[in-house]
């Protein structure tokens, strides 16, 4: 086996590794919603609980609009060769967060305390980007990728 063969199958391993990391991404969000939802129960109670939970629900849609978005538009830019647009895009983007602004509002006018859930519930998105992160370096570390 030669150098060259040799470094082609660890770039392929490596580029294996690395297209799963939306899909590990998504598998975080949802472990660390489940598990943050139940330990915030416990530890805060059911108002501030349900504010995560649903916090937790914005930020997965909201990451999974985003990737949507990104994919479609990257197709649209490459299938025709042109620059796309970015109109549409900026008024969806403003549209989510006007609608997670209308969200906090309607449930600060219910109770301030699953307003704290809500804002913690939509960094829910960075946390599991921040363990995608330590998986990658600890695992490219360990394989040598």
């Amino acid at each position: 086996m030669s150098i060259d063969s040799s470094a082609a199958t660890s770039d392929a391993a490596a580029e294996k590794f690395y297209s799963g990391a939306m899909d590990r991404i998504r598998r975080f969000m949802a472990v660390i919603g489940v598990i943050a939802t139940v330990a915030v129960w416990i530890v805060l109670g059911w108002k501030v609980a349900t504010g995560l939970a649903l916090g937790c629900v914005i930020a997965w849609v909201n990451f999974y609009w985003l990737k949507q978005a990104v994919g479609a538009l990257a197709d649209r830019v490459t299938a025709t060769g042109r620059r796309q647009s970015s109109g549409g895009v900026v008024a969806r983007f403003l549209l989510r967060y006007a609608l997670i602004a209308l969200g906090a509002y309607a449930i600060f006018r219910v109770s301030r305390d699953s307003l704290y859930g809500l804002l913690g519930g939509l960094f829910l998105t960075v946390a599991a980007i921040f363990c995608e992160a330590v998986y990658e370096v600890v695992v490219s570390l360990r394989r040598g990728l």
